[in-house]
Formats: structure tokens, C-alpha cells, sequence
């Protein structure tokens, strides 16, 4: 198991060095990766298919449980991926559909270079213009495997298109060094050039053959199944997420009794407390500092040992899928490199009201929610510890292939947990806004499961948003998209969280962790293993057991 998971991580990163790069894994058998982009022709996906047909096979002939744990839960992360991925290239086949997979490879190829510096500025820079003149090539396969898009998929693709476009012929060419400029303006100029002929395609080709971007019930199911990898099915998940999602909203009118139960009454006079447009990522970095501070004096878990974390504009190329912020982990073979708390600013040039919607929204409670989940102590927290498992592969194994579940229950959960311990004295208005959140969080899970299973309409679906979940029209508007844009994500948030949930109960009642702090730090030091493998490494290995040394 071992040896199948090294080779596994290693030739699948080696299938995409884009994400190669993120990885920190830079070279493959001698191939230099932060100087290619993905291979998006048949030949190569034939030879991916060949691969994985490979592994399943290899798979099939180990123990199902052997007598490492550890090794048992990489077996589980592997056999879901194989099946993930093959129905990706089988059945779903994103590549024949989805432009915004094209348009996202050039825009990380290129900005993760820029921006992580792995390298000295002028070898990176190097890697950046060999990148560059593979560009042509990949818009031509682009245009040559997509046979139709939905619309909406277009429309965002032309969007983020244009981030690249800036992103070459502004932000690379001014910080490019002296004694490249002369290459890179050659090269970027061929890279344009072909940027704008797959927008011109994106306009007056792929327009006039739209698709729908539904998966339908079977798709949905495997991929739900292979994603999530827990006990619960979409459809049963779909039941209960409308349970607890009535729950939560007795829950808020109950706190909403000060004005005879009207949550959005209350809900309106919370988030009058707001940012601006111009204050917005002050008062985010404002919010990460006094969060780090009520970590360290909680106790609530020990803080990561390194102070690599920066709050950057979410890049122009990934905004219409992080419509209001996002996390960038530090790469998994190269921690020190730094992560990033994406913020995406609010356009100056929005209509009034669309700006008023957003600050609604994410008002002073709803922003300082938003970082504990991003950054400090959700996701940047979680990323950090998993950056110490050892070995190597297995690290890159559960960072590049981590459980949707673990990673975004874990954000949620303990976001809950700095309420429950006092973080902001225990204001009434943050948990409101939590709560909603939380209610968010439960609507995200109905609309994914809807959307693609049972035709959900788009009017229904901002009712749920709007209506039941109290939210803006900014914020439910994006939302939507979101949920177009991607397929079996949106659930994961709820799912994760209930599984964290119910892991501390019965980690604590057990006596198996000796306080909260024992407990977080054992589980994280894991790395993102499916939620039903973690609860298996905890019951199963020494309480005193570190899977990180």
C-alpha cells in the first residue's frame, strides 16, 4: 500500500503540474513541471484512463484492512479518487463542457509561480514564460475537446478569461526582471494573442451550443458518493438537511424574542454595523489578528508553529467561484512558502444597492465569521497541521486529494467552538449571524442535492436563499452560480460539521481525548482523512499516538 500510494500521488500530480506547483512538487523523473501545463489532449486522457484502470486493479488485490491503520485510510483516499476521477473522465467529462477548466489552468499556472516564491524571481520567471508559450497549444485543445457549455459556464469563463488577460499584459509583464523583458514580451504577445481568440470562441462559437449543467440523479449519486465518503447517501442527506434546517430556524427566532421572534428584524438591525467599501480588508486583517490573539489565550487548540499567512484580493481569474473570499494553502512540500486568506473586494463601480446587499451581508458579525472560517482557526489552521504528516507522500496524498468533509466541516465546526469559549464576550449578534450562517450552510446542502437531481428552478432556489434563509440578493444571487459552477461541494459543509460534531461527543465521552485541546490537535495532526476513517484512527491507535512524527 505504501509503495501504490507514492506512486500514485506523485504520477497524478505529474498528470497536472499546474497543481504539481501548488504541491510544491516541482520535478517529475527529470521533467521539469513548473514549465508545463496540463496536457488536455485525448492521448493524455487515454493514458490517465489507462493509469487508473491500472490502480483499481492493484487495489483490488490488497486487504481491504491490513494491519496499519494508517495505511488503511490511504487505501480508502485512493479508491474514492480512482472512482472519482474515472467518472470524471468516463461519464462527466468536464473537458468536453466546462471552458472555465481551461481558463483556471493558465490563470493558476501562471499566478501560482508569481506568487509563491519557490525559487528566485528570475528562475521563476523563467518557468513563467515557458508556461506562457505553452498557452497557444492548450487553447487550441480547448477549442478542439469542447463540443458544447452551459451557458452560465461561458459566461464565467469569458469573465475569468479576462482576469488572465490582466494578469499577463499587466501584473507578470511590470514585475517581469530587466533582463527577461525582451522574452517575455515576445512570448506573452503569442499568449494573448490566442487568450483572445478563445474569447472570440467563447462569444460567437460555443454561445450558440449551450448544454445543460445538470448532473442528473445517477451522476450525482456516484460523485456524491465518492466525494463525501460517509454513511449517508444524497438522498437521505437531502431529508435530513430539511430537518435540521427548520430546526435551526426556531432556533434564531427563539434569540429573535427581543422583537416578538421576527428574525429578520433583528437580522436588519445587526447588520447595519458594516464595513465599507474601502475599510472592507482593513477590518478583515483587523479580525485575523484579534482571532489569532483569542486562540493563543483560549486554549481551544495550539497554534501552528509558523506565521505564513497573508490576506491577498482574490485573483481576478478564480472570482466566479470565490465570489467573496476564499483559502490558499500553503503548498504541501514547501509550507514556509505561505497561504492565502482570499478576500474579493467589492467593486467601487457596483450599482448602490448591489454594494449595499453585500455589506448587508457580510457585515461586521458576518466578516469576522468569515475569516475564523477562512483563516484563523479554520482552514489555515487545519492546513498547517497537515503540512507535518509524515512521510512526504502521505502528506501530498491527504493535501491534494483531501476529504471535502473533513476540511470544510472542520471551518465550520470550529467557528462554533470560538463562540462556545467566548470569542467576542459572547455577543448575542455574532451567534445570530452564526446561526444563519449555519442555516446558509443547510440550504447550500438542499440546493446542490436539488439543483442537479430534481430540476430545482432558479426562482425556487433564491426563494430558499432569500426566504428561508434570510439571505441578501448579492449573496444568493452568487450563490446560485456557485452551485451551477460546481457539483457535490456545496454539501459538504453541513456534512463535515455534523461529523466533527458527533466525533468530539464521542471522542470526549469516551475519555479518549483529556480535554478539547487534545482532542482538535490529535485529529488535525491526521491530515484531511475521510471523516469515517478519522473516527476509525482515533478509536483504533494509542491516544498518545502522532501520525505526524
Amino acid at each position: 500500500m505504501a509503495r501504490l500510494a507514492e506512486q500514485f500521488v506523485y504520477q497524478t500530480l505529474a498528470f497536472t503540474p499546474v497543481a504539481a506547483t501548488s504541491a510544491g512538487y516541482h520535478t517529475h523523473r527529470g521533467v521539469p513541471l513548473d514549465q508545463l501545463l496540463d496536457d488536455m489532449s485525448e492521448q493524455s486522457f487515454s493514458e490517465q484512463r489507462e493509469f487508473y484502470q491500472a490502480t483499481r486493479k492493484e487495489l483490488a488485490k490488497l486487504e481491504e484492512n491490513g494491519p496499519d491503520p494508517e495505511m488503511d485510510a490511504d487505501g480508502v483516499i485512493i479508491r474514492n479518487q480512482v472512482e472519482l476521477i474515472m467518472l470524471e473522465l468516463t461519464e462527466i467529462q468536464s473537458y468536453k463542457h466546462n471552458p472555465t477548466l481551461y481558463v483556471e489552468t493558465v490563470g493558476n499556472g501562471l499566478f501560482n509561480l508569481y506568487a509563491l516564491e519557490s525559487a528566485p524571481k528570475e528562475e521563476r520567471f523563467r518557468n513563467i514564460i515557458a508556461r506562457l508559450e505553452k498557452v497557444p497549444s492548450l487553447m487550441e485543445q480547448a477549442k478542439a475537446n469542447l463540443v458544447d457549455a452551459p451557458e452560465i459556464w461561458n459566461k464565467v469563463a469569458r469573465e475569468e478569461n479576462q482576469g488572465n488577460l490582466n494578469l499577463i499584459d499587466q501584473e507578470l509583464r511590470q514585475n517581469c526582471p530587466d533582463s527577461l523583458k525582451d522574452k517575455y514580451t515576445t512570448v506573452a504577445a503569442k499568449a494573448l494573442g490566442a487568450l483572445k481568440a478563445f474569447q472570440e470562441f467563447l462569444t460567437n462559437d460555443l454561445s450558440k451550443k449551450t448544454s445543460d449543467w445538470r448532473l442528473g440523479n445517477d451522476r450525482y449519486a456516484k460523485k456524491f458518493r465518492y466525494s463525501m465518503v460517509v454513511d449517508s447517501s444524497s438522498t437521505g442527506t437531502l431529508s435530513e438537511a430539511q430537518t435540521k434546517f427548520n430546526a435551526v430556524r426556531n432556533e434564531m427566532e427563539v434569540l429573535a424574542s427581543d422583537v416578538r421572534g421576527d428574525v429578520r428584524k433583528k437580522l436588519d438591525q445587526i447588520s447595519k454595523k458594516q464595513s465599507t467599501v474601502t475599510s472592507y480588508f482593513t477590518d478583515a486583517r483587523a479580525d485575523l489578528e484579534g482571532a489569532r490573539a483569542f486562540v493563543k489565550k483560549s486554549g481551544l487548540l495550539q497554534m501552528p508553529a509558523s506565521d505564513n499567512l497573508q490576506v491577498i484580493e482574490t485573483p481576478e481569474f478564480m472570482r466566479g467561484i470565490y465570489a467573496v473570499g476564499g483559502f490558499n494553502p500553503a503548498p504541501a512540500l514547501e509550507p514556509k512558502l505561505g497561504a492565502y486568506y482570499w478576500l474579493t473586494p467589492i467593486p467601487k463601480d457596483w450599482p448602490k444597492e448591489r454594494i449595499a446587499s453585500k455589506l448587508r451581508e457580510y457585515n461586521i458579525y458576518g466578516l469576522k465569521l468569515l475569516t475564523l472560517h477562512e483563516a484563523m482557526p479554520g482552514h489555515y489552521v487545519q492546513s498547517e497541521y497537515a503540512n507535518n504528516v509524515q512521510p512526504a507522500y502521505r502528506r501530498l496524498l491527504r493535501s491534494v486529494y483531501a476529504n471535502g468533509p473533513y476540511v470544510e466541516g472542520w471551518a465550520v465546526y470550529v467557528t462554533e467552538q470560538m463562540l462556545d469559549a467566548g470569542y467576542l464576550k459572547k455577543s448575542p449578534e455574532l451567534r445570530m449571524t452564526f446561526l444563519k450562517q449555519q442555516l446558509r450552510m443547510i440550504a447550500n446542502t438542499i440546493l446542490d442535492i436539488q439543483l442537479h437531481t430534481t430540476g430545482m428552478r432558479d426562482e425556487e432556489a433564491m426563494k430558499l436563499m432569500m426566504e428561508g434563509a434570510y439571505q441578501e440578493r448579492e449573496e444568493a444571487t452568487a450563490k446560485l452560480q456557485r452551485a451551477k459552477l460546481s457539483s457535490c461541494q456545496l454539501p459538504t459543509y453541513y456534512l463535515g460539521y455534523r461529523e466533527w460534531s458527533k466525533l468530539k461527543e464521542q471522542q470526549l465521552r469516551l475519555n479518549r481525548a483529556q480535554s478539547l485541546a487534545a482532542f482538535h490537535r490529535r485529529a488535525l495532526a491526521e491530515g484531511a482523512v475521510p471523516m469515517v476513517e478519522l473516527t476509525k484512527l482515533m478509536n483504533e491507535k494509542p491516544a498518545n499516538a502522532q501520525s505526524s512524527k
